[in-house]
Formats: structure tokens, sequence, C-alpha cells
């Protein structure tokens, strides 16, 4: 199988290609025709493609050189106001290439920039716009200062739809000669939200186990929790048997090696397809949002988790 990451293998290299986007490709595409285009802000969850329509409209804009006229930054990880000053404000210096009249400046993942940086990057964006034009991409933009926002056309990416995302397993899979069920297909949709790069990376590590993928490889590819014993697992917490309730639990954290937030998200998911009081689905809800918490503040999960538990039974005693 090729060795290629396929997240980046089926990245869409056009304008054209960009999946369920259209409103903003139409919109962008007039941009291309005039070689000229304000700067942008590209916001909506991940994986719906902004840093995919961000690098096609440099690739179309400037051609087979676009990368001598492009810088790319990804904000998470260069994110201090020093990257701002000194790689961005020399490329934005440099002058426009021949034949065009700015170079492009993409900064992924802004809204992880810190407040000094966006006020730095602010100025920037008034001072060089002749020569250089910014894209901001984020997931949030009311991380984004209004300034910065002001100063740009904002294109509001969507959610993908199922059937979407099931073209673009098809068309993976009949390129890498695939077989996957119904019931798979499903599956992925549910467990990557619309995010096409996880889409990608689960098809592929599920492709290293066999070319016949089903539901149990998806689940062996993700480290996710089977909803079975999830509900086996409430079930017997709810019906006062603390004991298997707590031997599933063990199995699922020290054998299978899953997390207690994807645990914790399964259990919530569960909830609500138990026949159970509105009352009692409301306190069980509000419990694991607390556990939640203090396991992502830094608490053993299996010991928080046992507690979650607990509280499930002295509940259902209610």
């Amino acid at each position: 199988m090729n060795l290629e990451i396929w997240a980046e293998k089926y990245r869409p290299q056009k304008l054209s290609e960009v999946i369920n986007q259209r409103h903003v490709i139409e919109r962008v595409s007039a941009f291309i025709k005039d070689k000229n285009f304000p700067h942008m802000m590209f916001t909506g969850p991940a994986g719906t493609g902004k840093t995919t329509t961000a690098l096609a409209i440099a690739k179309e804009l400037y051609g087979k050189n676009w990368k001598t006229n492009v810088l790319e930054l990804n904000a998470s990880d260069e994110r201090g106001i020093d990257v701002i000053r000194n790689r961005v404000k020399e490329f934005a210096r440099s002058g426009a290439p021949i034949g065009f009249s700015f170079r492009t400046i993409i900064l992924d993942e802004a809204d992880a920039l810190t407040q000094d940086a966006q006020q730095a990057l602010r100025r920037m964006m008034e001072n060089h716009s002749k020569t250089s034009r910014f894209i901001i991409i984020c997931n949030w933009s009311s991380k984004i200062i209004e300034p910065i926002q002001s100063r740009c056309a904002v294109f509001r990416f969507r959610s993908l739809f199922d059937e979407d995302i099931k073209s673009y397993i098809k068309r993976i899979s009949d390129k890498e000669k695939l077989k996957l069920t119904n019931g798979a297909i499903d599956l992925i949709i549910e467990l990557t939200n619309g995010d096409l790069r996880k889409v990608s990376n689960l098809l592929q590590s599920s492709a290293i186990l066999n070319l016949n993928i089903d539901e149990n490889i998806i689940y062996d590819s993700s480290s996710k929790a089977r909803p079975n014993d999830i509900r086996d697992m409430i079930k017997f917490a709810l019906s006062k048997n603390f004991d298997e309730s707590r031997k599933i639990l063990q199995y699922l954290i020290l054998k299978q090696g899953l997390s207690g937030n994807d645990i914790i998200s399964e259990i919530h998911k569960q909830i609500y397809n138990f026949d159970i009081s509105e009352e009692l689905k409301i306190k069980l809800i509000d419990k694991c949002g607390e556990f939640d918490f203090r396991i992502n503040e830094g608490s053993n999960e299996l010991l928080q988790l046992e507690a979650l538990l607990a509280q499930f039974l002295l509940f259902s005693k209610e």
C-alpha cells in the first residue's frame, strides 16, 4: 500500500474540487479572475476545506511558482509576536512578484495567536496592504480581535453533509481498491464529525489491517469505545451491579487503552437511548460534564470514571 499520507494525497488541488463550499468558491473565483482579492478570513469547523481553499487560491493565482510567492505559517506552532514582527513582516516587505501586485501570506489556526501578536498583525495588514494579502484561517472567529475581522472579507465554511463524506469515501475506496460495508461507512461519518482529514486517516489506518473494512476494523483503528460495551456498563451501574460495571470500565481503559474523554463522550451519547425518566437523564448528563472537566484538569481517569459510575448507581437508587 502507498505510504503517502492519504489526507494530503487526496486533498483537492483546484477550487472547483473543494467539497460542499460552493457559496465560498463562487465568490473567491471571481477574485481570482481579476488577479486580485482583499484580505480574507476563513472560519468554520475543522476539516471542511479552509486550508485547502487557501492553497488552491495560491496555486491558481501564481501557477507553478506559487511556493515562492506564498508564506504559509501555522500560528498554533508559531504564535508569538516575534514571528509576526520578523518572518511575516520580512516577507510582507519583500515586494510583489513580477506580473502580480502582491504576495500572499496564509496564517493557519490564527485563533491560537496571542493578543500581542494579533495587534502586531493588525498594523502589518494596514501598512503592507499594497504588496501583501493575508488569508487568516481559524476555527473560532470570536478569538480573532475585531480590528482584524473588520479588515477582512469573512467566509464561513459549512459543516459537510453525510452525502459529501460518502462521495469522498467512495473516491478513495475506488482508487485504493477498498471494500467497505454500509455500516462501516456510517460509522466513519459518525466518528469523524465531518472532518475529512479524520476520514482519510481513519480509512488509511483501517486499510493497513484489511482491505475489506467492516465496523469492527473501524473501531480497532479509531480506538473508540464500542457502543455495546458502554451500554452494558451503564446498564449494570443503573441496575446496582457496580462490580460488573467496573469490570467493563477497567477492560476498556486497561486492556483496550481507551481515553477517559472518549469513554465519557460515548456515555453521554448512550444515556439518551435508555428508557429512564427525563429527570434522571438530566442528572446523569450533568455528572458527565462534571467528571469530564475533572479529567481534563488532570485527574486520574480510572478513578474519576469509577466515581462517575458510582454516581450513576446512587442516582438509580433515588
